[in-house]
């Protein structure tokens, strides 16, 4: 299921540790995240932040299954990106918007689109990666097996 993220408003959550709308980085930190946490999910993931210069997309920015986009203007926040490219979406209910705004929320759930609130998105993003499967382990070679191996290989002499 597609991703479409409030930027700002999932930094501004306070439930990202290192990351705070403080830090010039921010939008930078966030993104390394979302690519770690994709290559988990394997879902489309877009994250939009007000206001950036330019507007639009980020070539810069974006890249590891994860489209970055700026409010083109001061005149436009994210959360009207947002709104947009839930209306203009071929299946709104196929998409998964995060944010906790309560009025951009009542507008995506409206067109048919699902609402998770920051801070539950946020304690999945940090999440820590699941384990890699262990080896599978031979079991011990029997005496038999040893004698065998010593005489197919010959026995060192002591």
């Amino acid at each position: 299921m597609p991703l479409l993220i409030d930027g700002h408003n999932l930094i501004g959550s306070g439930q990202l540790p290192g990351i705070s709308l403080a830090n010039e980085n921010d939008e930078l930190e966030l993104v390394r995240l979302l690519r770690r946490y994709r290559s988990r999910v394997r879902s489309d993931i877009t994250v939009v932040f007000d206001a950036g210069v330019p507007g639009g997309r980020s070539r810069g920015l974006s890249g590891g299954g994860v489209e970055v986009v700026f409010a083109p203007s001061r005149k436009q926040r994210a959360d009207d990106v947002i709104a947009a490219r839930v209306r203009r979406a071929a299946n709104p209910r196929g998409l998964t918007v995060v944010t906790s705004d309560h009025n951009l929320a009542e507008t995506i759930r409206s067109h048919g689109a699902r609402v998770v609130p920051s801070a539950e998105f946020a304690a999945r993003l940090i999440a820590p990666l699941p384990a890699t499967r262990r080896l599978r382990e031979e079991p011990p070679l029997s005496s038999q097996e040893v004698e065998e191996w010593l005489d197919f290989f010959g026995e060192e002499e002591k």
